[in-house]
Protein backbone atom coordinates (compact mmCIF):
# COMPACT_ATOMS: atom_id res chain seq x y z
CA UNK A 1 0.00 0.00 0.00
CA UNK A 2 1.33 3.22 -1.19
CA UNK A 3 2.50 5.76 1.96
CA UNK A 4 2.51 8.76 2.84
CA UNK A 5 5.50 9.25 4.09
CA UNK A 6 9.23 8.66 2.54
CA UNK A 7 10.61 4.86 2.57
CA UNK A 8 14.24 6.06 2.83
CA UNK A 9 17.06 8.64 3.37
CA UNK A 10 17.34 8.95 -0.42
CA UNK A 11 13.57 9.10 -0.91
CA UNK A 12 13.19 12.30 1.69
CA UNK A 13 13.84 14.89 -0.57
CA UNK A 14 10.88 17.22 -2.29
CA UNK A 15 11.61 19.93 -4.45
CA UNK A 16 9.48 23.01 -3.61
CA UNK A 17 9.17 25.14 -6.92
CA UNK A 18 7.94 28.86 -5.67
CA UNK A 19 5.36 29.96 -8.56
CA UNK A 20 4.23 33.51 -6.13
CA UNK A 21 6.58 36.12 -8.18
CA UNK A 22 4.60 35.24 -11.53
CA UNK A 23 1.82 33.13 -10.91
CA UNK A 24 0.92 35.22 -7.41
CA UNK A 25 1.52 38.42 -8.92
CA UNK A 26 0.27 38.25 -12.49
CA UNK A 27 -3.50 38.59 -11.46
CA UNK A 28 -2.84 41.93 -9.37
CA UNK A 29 -4.07 44.78 -10.65
CA UNK A 30 -1.74 47.28 -9.10
CA UNK A 31 1.68 46.97 -10.62
CA UNK A 32 4.46 45.25 -7.89
CA UNK A 33 7.77 47.06 -8.46
CA UNK A 34 10.64 45.71 -9.79
CA UNK A 35 12.59 45.97 -7.09
CA UNK A 36 10.04 44.51 -4.93
CA UNK A 37 9.75 41.05 -7.13
CA UNK A 38 13.22 40.17 -7.38
CA UNK A 39 14.03 41.01 -3.71
CA UNK A 40 11.19 38.65 -3.04
CA UNK A 41 12.80 36.25 -4.80
CA UNK A 42 16.47 37.14 -3.57
CA UNK A 43 15.12 36.54 0.31
CA UNK A 44 13.66 33.40 -0.79
CA UNK A 45 17.39 32.02 -2.21
CA UNK A 46 18.70 32.93 1.37
CA UNK A 47 16.02 30.92 3.06
CA UNK A 48 17.34 27.91 1.33
CA UNK A 49 14.38 28.10 -1.79
CA UNK A 50 15.92 25.97 -4.88
CA UNK A 51 13.55 26.17 -7.86
CA UNK A 52 11.59 29.24 -8.98
CA UNK A 53 8.82 30.14 -11.67
CA UNK A 54 10.63 33.50 -11.72
CA UNK A 55 8.56 35.49 -14.37
CA UNK A 56 6.90 34.97 -17.53
CA UNK A 57 7.91 36.62 -21.12
CA UNK A 58 4.80 37.04 -22.83
CA UNK A 59 3.13 40.31 -24.39
CA UNK A 60 2.95 43.29 -21.92
CA UNK A 61 -0.20 43.81 -23.28
CA UNK A 62 -1.40 40.95 -22.38
CA UNK A 63 -0.18 40.87 -18.99
CA UNK A 64 1.01 44.36 -17.63
CA UNK A 65 2.21 43.26 -14.43
CA UNK A 66 5.01 41.04 -16.17
CA UNK A 67 6.45 43.72 -18.40
CA UNK A 68 9.55 43.47 -16.82
CA UNK A 69 10.57 39.94 -16.80
CA UNK A 70 14.03 40.98 -18.30
CA UNK A 71 14.50 43.60 -15.49
CA UNK A 72 13.50 41.33 -12.70
CA UNK A 73 15.89 38.31 -13.71
CA UNK A 74 18.81 41.09 -14.03
CA UNK A 75 18.41 42.35 -10.25
CA UNK A 76 18.34 38.12 -9.24
CA UNK A 77 21.34 37.36 -7.07
CA UNK A 78 21.92 33.86 -9.05
CA UNK A 79 23.65 30.88 -7.13
CA UNK A 80 24.51 27.56 -7.65
CA UNK A 81 22.23 24.95 -7.76
CA UNK A 82 18.99 27.92 -7.73
CA UNK A 83 17.06 26.94 -10.70
CA UNK A 84 14.99 30.33 -12.44
CA UNK A 85 12.20 29.57 -14.65
CA UNK A 86 10.38 31.83 -16.61
CA UNK A 87 7.53 31.07 -18.42
CA UNK A 88 7.26 31.74 -21.99
CA UNK A 89 4.20 31.31 -24.56
CA UNK A 90 6.27 31.41 -28.00
CA UNK A 91 9.11 32.28 -29.95
CA UNK A 92 9.72 35.49 -29.18
CA UNK A 93 9.33 35.00 -25.29
CA UNK A 94 11.62 32.37 -25.77
CA UNK A 95 14.18 34.64 -27.20
CA UNK A 96 13.82 37.16 -25.16
CA UNK A 97 13.89 34.53 -22.23
CA UNK A 98 17.32 33.24 -23.29
CA UNK A 99 18.89 37.15 -23.70
CA UNK A 100 17.81 37.08 -19.87
CA UNK A 101 19.86 33.58 -18.97
CA UNK A 102 17.08 31.44 -17.52
CA UNK A 103 17.52 28.10 -16.58
CA UNK A 104 14.47 26.61 -17.71
CA UNK A 105 12.05 27.88 -20.05
CA UNK A 106 8.29 26.72 -19.44
CA UNK A 107 5.04 26.68 -21.19
CA UNK A 108 1.53 25.75 -20.39
CA UNK A 109 -1.33 23.91 -22.82
CA UNK A 110 -4.98 23.51 -21.37
CA UNK A 111 -6.50 20.10 -22.22
CA UNK A 112 -9.83 22.01 -21.95
CA UNK A 113 -10.30 23.15 -25.05
CA UNK A 114 -12.31 26.00 -23.94
CA UNK A 115 -9.57 27.15 -21.23
CA UNK A 116 -7.35 26.93 -23.74
CA UNK A 117 -9.32 29.57 -25.46
CA UNK A 118 -10.10 31.83 -22.97
CA UNK A 119 -6.57 31.70 -21.82
CA UNK A 120 -4.26 31.46 -24.75
CA UNK A 121 -6.87 32.27 -27.42
CA UNK A 122 -5.99 29.39 -29.22
CA UNK A 123 -7.01 25.76 -29.70
CA UNK A 124 -5.01 22.72 -27.97
CA UNK A 125 -3.63 22.08 -31.57
CA UNK A 126 -2.50 25.38 -32.38
CA UNK A 127 -0.90 25.87 -28.64
CA UNK A 128 1.24 23.27 -29.02
CA UNK A 129 2.06 24.06 -32.52
CA UNK A 130 3.77 27.40 -30.35
CA UNK A 131 5.69 24.89 -28.11
CA UNK A 132 7.09 23.73 -30.85
CA UNK A 133 8.05 26.11 -32.88
CA UNK A 134 10.07 27.55 -30.11
CA UNK A 135 11.59 24.25 -28.32
CA UNK A 136 14.15 24.81 -30.94
CA UNK A 137 15.18 27.75 -29.51
CA UNK A 138 15.53 26.51 -26.23
CA UNK A 139 17.93 23.96 -27.16
CA UNK A 140 19.45 26.23 -29.74
CA UNK A 141 20.51 27.73 -26.01
CA UNK A 142 20.95 24.31 -24.08
CA UNK A 143 18.10 25.59 -21.55
CA UNK A 144 15.83 22.65 -20.61
CA UNK A 145 11.70 22.72 -20.69
CA UNK A 146 9.29 22.31 -18.25
CA UNK A 147 5.58 21.38 -20.43
CA UNK A 148 2.82 22.33 -17.75
CA UNK A 149 -0.78 20.69 -18.47
CA UNK A 150 -3.04 23.46 -16.74
CA UNK A 151 -7.03 22.11 -16.10
CA UNK A 152 -5.20 18.94 -15.63
CA UNK A 153 -8.01 17.97 -13.04
CA UNK A 154 -10.73 19.92 -14.59
CA UNK A 155 -12.59 22.56 -16.85
CA UNK A 156 -15.09 25.27 -14.61
CA UNK A 157 -16.49 25.37 -18.22
CA UNK A 158 -15.94 21.56 -19.39
CA UNK A 159 -15.82 19.71 -16.23
CA UNK A 160 -13.75 16.35 -16.42
CA UNK A 161 -11.35 16.74 -18.95
CA UNK A 162 -10.06 14.00 -21.18
CA UNK A 163 -7.01 11.85 -20.60
CA UNK A 164 -6.64 11.66 -23.96
CA UNK A 165 -5.98 15.39 -24.08
CA UNK A 166 -4.04 15.29 -21.65
CA UNK A 167 -1.53 12.48 -22.84
CA UNK A 168 -1.62 13.84 -26.11
CA UNK A 169 -0.29 17.40 -24.78
CA UNK A 170 2.51 15.67 -22.61
CA UNK A 171 3.19 12.94 -25.57
CA UNK A 172 3.91 16.40 -27.71
CA UNK A 173 6.30 17.83 -24.58
CA UNK A 174 8.32 14.84 -24.34
CA UNK A 175 8.79 14.64 -28.02
CA UNK A 176 10.09 17.99 -28.55
CA UNK A 177 12.29 17.57 -25.39
CA UNK A 178 10.76 18.59 -22.13
CA UNK A 179 11.04 15.41 -19.56
CA UNK A 180 9.78 17.96 -16.75
CA UNK A 181 5.73 17.60 -16.90
CA UNK A 182 3.68 20.15 -14.27
CA UNK A 183 0.36 18.61 -14.09
CA UNK A 184 -1.87 22.22 -12.85
CA UNK A 185 -5.05 22.31 -10.57
CA UNK A 186 -5.61 25.58 -12.47
CA UNK A 187 -9.22 26.01 -10.82
CA UNK A 188 -8.91 23.66 -7.76
CA UNK A 189 -11.05 20.98 -8.92
CA UNK A 190 -8.42 18.07 -8.08
CA UNK A 191 -8.93 15.74 -5.68
CA UNK A 192 -7.18 12.39 -4.68
CA UNK A 193 -8.93 10.14 -6.80
CA UNK A 194 -8.52 12.17 -9.95
CA UNK A 195 -4.79 13.13 -9.05
CA UNK A 196 -4.28 9.36 -8.79
CA UNK A 197 -5.77 8.40 -11.84
CA UNK A 198 -3.93 10.96 -13.79
CA UNK A 199 -0.51 10.55 -12.76
CA UNK A 200 -0.98 6.95 -12.98
CA UNK A 201 -2.08 6.88 -16.57
CA UNK A 202 0.69 9.36 -17.42
CA UNK A 203 3.31 7.11 -16.02
CA UNK A 204 1.70 3.97 -17.36
CA UNK A 205 2.32 5.35 -20.94
CA UNK A 206 5.52 7.95 -20.66
CA UNK A 207 7.36 6.37 -17.49
CA UNK A 208 10.53 8.73 -18.43
CA UNK A 209 8.36 11.82 -17.86
CA UNK A 210 9.16 13.95 -14.50
CA UNK A 211 6.04 14.59 -12.78
CA UNK A 212 5.55 18.08 -10.94
CA UNK A 213 2.47 18.90 -9.07
CA UNK A 214 0.77 22.47 -9.13
CA UNK A 215 -2.70 23.02 -6.72
CA UNK A 216 -4.95 25.78 -5.84
CA UNK A 217 -6.54 25.78 -2.76
CA UNK A 218 -9.74 26.45 -3.98
CA UNK A 219 -12.08 23.62 -2.32
CA UNK A 220 -9.88 23.22 0.60
CA UNK A 221 -7.63 19.96 -0.18
CA UNK A 222 -4.71 21.32 -1.65
CA UNK A 223 -2.82 19.64 0.96
CA UNK A 224 -4.76 16.62 1.12
CA UNK A 225 -3.77 16.24 -2.53
CA UNK A 226 -0.11 16.92 -2.00
CA UNK A 227 -0.32 14.01 0.45
CA UNK A 228 -2.09 12.16 -2.11
CA UNK A 229 0.58 12.64 -4.54
CA UNK A 230 3.58 11.99 -2.18
CA UNK A 231 1.82 8.06 -1.77
CA UNK A 232 2.10 8.31 -5.17
CA UNK A 233 5.94 9.04 -5.40
CA UNK A 234 5.55 12.48 -6.61
CA UNK A 235 8.49 14.76 -5.28
CA UNK A 236 8.30 18.10 -6.69
CA UNK A 237 5.19 20.65 -5.69
CA UNK A 238 4.52 23.84 -6.84
CA UNK A 239 3.45 26.61 -4.27
CA UNK A 240 2.66 30.29 -3.25
CA UNK A 241 3.84 32.23 -0.52
CA UNK A 242 1.24 32.86 1.83
CA UNK A 243 -0.90 31.20 -1.11
CA UNK A 244 -1.25 34.41 -3.42
CA UNK A 245 -2.83 33.90 -6.85
CA UNK A 246 -5.64 32.56 -8.89
CA UNK A 247 -6.08 31.69 -12.34
CA UNK A 248 -7.95 35.37 -14.12
CA UNK A 249 -9.50 32.98 -17.06
CA UNK A 250 -11.10 30.61 -14.17
CA UNK A 251 -14.50 31.54 -12.34
CA UNK A 252 -14.16 31.23 -9.06
CA UNK A 253 -10.42 30.12 -9.22
CA UNK A 254 -8.70 31.01 -5.26
CA UNK A 255 -5.11 31.00 -4.71
CA UNK A 256 -2.26 28.58 -5.07
CA UNK A 257 -1.45 26.37 -2.09
CA UNK A 258 1.10 27.85 0.27
CA UNK A 259 4.75 27.65 0.54
CA UNK A 260 4.93 28.09 3.80
CA UNK A 261 2.27 25.72 4.52
CA UNK A 262 3.28 22.94 2.18
CA UNK A 263 6.88 23.10 3.81
CA UNK A 264 5.24 22.41 7.13
CA UNK A 265 4.04 19.64 6.13
CA UNK A 266 6.36 18.01 4.28
CA UNK A 267 8.75 19.01 7.39
CA UNK A 268 6.00 17.50 9.79
CA UNK A 269 6.19 13.53 7.61
CA UNK A 270 9.56 13.54 7.46
CA UNK A 271 10.42 15.07 4.30
CA UNK A 272 13.51 17.61 3.67
CA UNK A 273 13.51 20.47 0.96
CA UNK A 274 16.66 22.53 2.17
CA UNK A 275 14.08 25.43 3.20
CA UNK A 276 14.25 27.62 6.55
CA UNK A 277 11.01 27.37 7.43
CA UNK A 278 11.04 30.35 9.78
CA UNK A 279 12.80 32.49 7.38
CA UNK A 280 10.28 31.27 4.92
CA UNK A 281 7.56 31.97 6.77
CA UNK A 282 9.20 36.03 7.23
CA UNK A 283 9.04 36.34 3.41
CA UNK A 284 5.27 35.21 3.84
CA UNK A 285 4.49 38.25 6.27
CA UNK A 286 6.44 40.64 4.09
CA UNK A 287 4.23 39.84 1.15
CA UNK A 288 1.09 40.06 3.19
CA UNK A 289 2.21 43.07 4.63
CA UNK A 290 2.80 44.59 0.89
CA UNK A 291 -0.05 43.74 0.17
CA UNK A 292 -1.87 44.96 2.74
CA UNK A 293 -4.75 42.49 2.68
CA UNK A 294 -4.87 39.11 4.77
CA UNK A 295 -3.64 35.96 2.41
CA UNK A 296 -4.66 32.44 2.99
CA UNK A 297 -1.41 30.85 4.58
CA UNK A 298 -1.96 29.61 8.08
CA UNK A 299 1.84 28.78 9.06
CA UNK A 300 3.18 32.57 8.93
CA UNK A 301 -0.16 33.66 11.50
CA UNK A 302 0.00 30.29 13.37
CA UNK A 303 3.77 28.71 13.33
CA UNK A 304 4.65 25.38 14.63
CA UNK A 305 2.93 22.65 16.61
CA UNK A 306 5.37 23.22 19.19
CA UNK A 307 5.10 26.63 19.48
CA UNK A 308 4.61 27.22 23.46
CA UNK A 309 3.17 29.91 24.83
CA UNK A 310 3.30 31.80 28.47
CA UNK A 311 0.15 31.80 30.48
CA UNK A 312 0.93 35.07 31.76
CA UNK A 313 -1.41 37.48 29.99
CA UNK A 314 -3.75 34.62 28.85
CA UNK A 315 -7.34 35.01 29.28
CA UNK A 316 -8.77 32.51 31.55
CA UNK A 317 -12.12 30.66 32.61
CA UNK A 318 -12.87 32.12 36.09
CA UNK A 319 -15.88 31.28 38.35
Amino acid sequence: MPSFYPASSEDRFVLVTEVGARDGFQSEAKFIPTEVKAGLINSLIAAGVRSFEATSFVSPRAVPQMADASEVMALIERKPGVRLTALVPNARGAERAAAAKVDMMACFVSASETHCQANLNKSIDGALADFAEFAPIAHKYGIPLRGAVATAFGCPFEGEVSLDNILKIVGTYLQHGARHITLGDTTGMATPPVVTRTVEAIRARYPEAIISLHFHNTRGIGLANVMNGLALGVREYESSFGGLGGCPFAPGATGNICTEDLVYLLHECGYETGIDLDALAGVAREVQAFMGRDLPGQFMKSGPRLKLTSLEGVRRAVG
